[in-house]
């Protein structure tokens, strides 16, 4: 079968097509031809290697062995499943996560990362939700239990988790204050934020007059990136809640250990994979109360995936990039 792997760190260029085994599935495992998969941020540090320069680079350093398959979303058609498998069947249309590996004709996946999708989702729509309506979902409500009526900023509206993240506290209830630059402020307020601020014009938090009761940061900040406490932006984000309130980042990895300020419940989350938070998202997509949205779509080939990281790069991205086997 037909693999894209990554061969050397730095340039998309780097990418190649390999042909390798079918994964052999274990019993807990659902084996399912892909049909489509994207590019996350993660993706995009593991191809340039800065994650490698960065401090959680000893982490990761029994998975830098080369080539190897980037891409954690997955999207496609059940085509075998393991004894003790209970949930699915040959020929369930499926989406979900791996821990990395998804840029593969077949992908072995554990029965529990899995939901099945319905006819009404296109493998496209699946493909790209994963990786950002699961942190949205457990931030807001597994973590930080919105609630009605409260006053959340979302950092970063346009990106994949943010743009996931306005639709879903709006829908709950929530007076929804988002990041974004000036071009995608319709983009941003369709979504349904009640105000979007441009942080690269402006100080956000000049802009709020209101202390909010719920920060979720999604926004790359380099400097968080480097140490992972927070940076410029964090130490605004800290400003602007009021006392007693929540600060959930999903991309300050120490945030954990910062001082506590002002009694503010602040921590860094990293998603969890599991088909009942998988359905729940499905049926918030079936009915038509969160849409990802693809930027733009890209082929399952060599060719394909590296245009796709060029795009990934540019700034002026909305949602998520995806790739596609039906496209030529």
């Amino acid at each position: 079968m037909k693999a894209i792997a990554l061969t050397s760190f730095g340039i998309p260029e780097a990418l190649e097509e390999l042909e390798v085994p079918v994964p052999a599935i274990t019993d807990t495992q659902v084996l399912v031809e892909m049909r489509a998969s994207s590019i996350n941020p993660a993706d995009v540090l593991f191809r340039s290697g800065a994650i490698l320069e960065g401090p959680v680079a000893d982490k990761f350093a029994d998975q830098f062995q080369l080539p190897f398959v980037l891409g954690n979303e997955v999207a496609g058609i059940v085509t075998e499943v393991g004894g003790k498998v209970r949930h699915f069947k040959p020929g369930d249309r499926v989406m979900g996560m791996i821990p990395r590996g998804s840029y593969m004709d077949y992908v072995a996946v554990e029965e529990d990362l899995l939901a099945v999708i319905p006819e009404s989702l296109s493998f496209e729509e699946a493909g790209a939700a994963p990786a950002v309506a699961l942190p949205a979902w457990q931030a807001l409500f597994e973590h930080g239990h919105l609630q009605p009526g409260q006053r959340i900023l979302i950092q970063a509206g346009a990106g994949g988790v943010g743009h996931a993240a306005v639709q879903l506290a709006k829908q709950h209830g929530a007076y929804v204050i988002a990041t974004a630059r000036d071009y995608n402020h319709d983009f941003v307020k369709r979504l349904g934020a009640d105000e979007v601020i441009d942080y690269t014009k402006t100080d956000f938090a000049t802009q709020i007059t209101e202390p909010v009761d719920f920060v979720l940061d999604a926004a790359m900040d380099p400097a968080t990136f480097g140490t992972g406490l927070p940076g410029d932006i964090g130490r605004k984000n800290y400003s602007v809640i009021k006392d007693g309130g929540t600060y959930i980042s999903v991309v300050a990895f120490a945030l954990n250990e910062y001082p506590k300020v002002r009694g503010i419940n602040a921590y860094f989350f990293q998603a969890r994979a599991n088909r009942t938070d998988f359905e729940s998202i499905v049926r918030q997509m079936q009915e038509n109360k969160l849409k990802i949205h693809i930027h733009e779509a890209y082929p399952f080939t060599a060719q394909g995936l590296l245009q796709a990281y060029r795009k990934s790069d540019e700034p002026t991205k909305r949602g998520k990039i995806i790739i596609s086997k039906n496209l030529g």
